[in-house]
């Protein structure tokens, strides 16, 4: 059995996940996502951007054959080379296993070695902005399997970020949890213990076992599959049997609180959620009475719809999405501001100014809080009229906030995808994402394929009304329950 240092990155996320990599059957194994080939190629260039002044050597060796790679790493490293890109570093072998670490650097330090007066320290090179554990930890592993071949322990591996550059790992800080951590996944992977299914959307959605996990979790229609019930939440709600949504619907909000520990809002929003999945219809929360949703959604004659497709790669915001609705005359127009290149950020900025400038009356809605965040800065980038900004952001209205605090849906994750399709609404594109867009951004950027664009553009302004549309049935919904509420009273007379 070989571990690599993928497999323990793996296993870091999702215990299944590393399980599935050594015993899953191909066939069921899904293709890497374009996003992720992307952030592969992504890191290549910004490895290959990295400059040294010594000489740098690559190991020759066919592609995953883990074996060849260690000997010819092997030999660079017995040469002195001072700089050695995409390595393997292989372990002795034992009789169940042995260690591989692929770092994206070894670099060659003055000291004693099984080579002579010189040993190698790993270097990831990483495009996170912040030195993530799980990153230290690989980088442990890295050094360990590496001190196994030149018998000695570098006091710290380095980890090289795109925007904070370079960063030494304690590795006497993470060496002890490292360890314990590739001894849970050994145990896990001798054993073939298959760990549970457990649905958890913001990490599984690229993952390539995520159809084959999904549909085991549909069949035994698993609790992860209910918003709320998280990684951490999941095993307190087992140990007090309350294992399905059934159960859990009929599940008194204060029991659940006493018993559970869990919060009075938290419980609350479980149980309501519950019934929503089971009775299949929306259920309204009692915060939503004091968030004061009844009345406070506003609706005007004249309303925009907003979203916006960014390129973090590039630190680039690309295109800004506005749907004018003008309600009195029943008309609706999409303005599509866009960078064709880089450079033109600046200029799809003053566009979107002006438009919103057009209408200083108009409330803007938008889906989660990154339009917000990306026009306060836009503004301290690229300047704004005076007072714009300060009357601008309290036009903003975040409609999945307004969703989150006011209503549970039967769906599986609170995304703009999932809400809008549960309504009825449908992308011209069913494959369309953000992600999909940032890959055909930079498609287009390196080949100039106009249809790139038009695919953007066409999905942003379905972004736009899909965010009208769930405005469109929240505003009905708490209108009908407004109705609800008064009957009695009316009734009454």
């Amino acid at each position: 059995m070989l571990l690599t240092d993928r497999l323990l990155l793996n296993f870091q996320r999702c215990h299944r996940q590393a399980f599935l990599e050594m015993y899953g059957e191909a066939s069921v194994r899904g293709q890497v996502n374009d996003f992720l080939l992307k952030l592969a190629q992504d890191k290549q260039r910004f490895q290959e951007s990295l400059t040294f002044e010594q000489t740098v050597a690559q190991p020759d060796y066919p592609r995953s054959d883990w074996e060849a790679g260690g000997l010819a790493t092997l030999d660079l490293m017995r040469q002195g080379v001072p700089v050695i890109r995409n390595g393997v570093v292989m372990s002795p072998r034992t009789d169940q296993y042995s260690f591989a670490s692929t770092p994206d650097l070894l670099i060659r330090r003055s000291g004693v070695s099984v080579f002579g007066d010189w040993f190698y320290v790993p270097v990831d090179v990483k495009l996170s902005k912040r030195p993530k554990l799980e990153y230290q930890i690989l980088s442990a592993f890295g050094a360990d399997v590496l001190a196994a071949v030149q018998q000695v322990l570098p006091e710290v591996a380095w980890l090289y970020l795109k925007d904070k550059g370079w960063y030494a790992v304690d590795l006497s800080k993470v060496m002890a949890q490292m360890e314990a951590l590739r001894s849970e996944l050994l145990e896990m992977l001798l054993s073939r213990q298959e760990p549970e299914v457990f649905i958890a959307r913001n990490r599984c959605s690229m993952c390539v076992w995520f159809d084959h996990c999904y549909a085991i979790a549909q069949s035994e229609n698993h609790l992860s599959l209910l918003p709320g019930v998280t990684p951490t939440r999941y095993p307190v709600l087992q140990s007090h049997r309350l294992n399905t949504a059934e159960i859990l619907a009929q599940t008194d909000p204060l029991y659940l609180h006493a018993k559970t520990g869990l919060g009075h809002e938290i419980s609350s929003k479980l149980v309501s959620q519950a019934q929503s999945f089971v009775y299949q219809q929306p259920v309204l929360l009692h915060s939503a009475r004091t968030f004061k949703a009844f009345d406070a959604l506003p609706t005007a004659s004249i309303e925009l719809y907003f979203d916006i497709e960014a390129e973090p790669g590039l630190d680039l915001v690309y295109l800004h999405g506005i749907l004018v609705v003008d309600r009195q005359r029943d008309l609706q127009q999409f303005y599509p501001f866009l960078a064709r290149q880089p450079e033109e950020e600046a200029q799809a900025w003053q566009d979107l100014v002006c438009l919103f400038q057009r209408y200083p009356e108009a409330p803007i809605f938008h889906f989660c809080a990154y339009e917000v965040q990306t026009v306060a800065r836009l503004a301290k980038l690229y300047g704004a009229p005076d007072g714009l900004i300060q009357s601008l952001l309290p036009r903003f209205v975040d409609l999945h906030e307004w969703v989150t605090r006011t209503v549970v849906l039967p769906i599986e994750s609170y995304t703009l995808k999932l809400i809008a399709r549960w309504l009825g609404f449908e992308w011209r594109n069913g494959a369309a994402n953000g992600a999909q867009a940032i890959c055909w951004y930079s498609e287009w950027l390196a080949t100039g394929n106009e249809v790139l664009l038009d695919d953007i553009v066409r999905y942003n302004e379905d972004d736009c009304l899909a965010t009208y549309h769930v405005k469109e049935w929240l505003t009905q919904f708490l209108q009908q329950q407004i109705e609800l509420d008064l009957r009695p009273i009316a009734s009454g007379y």
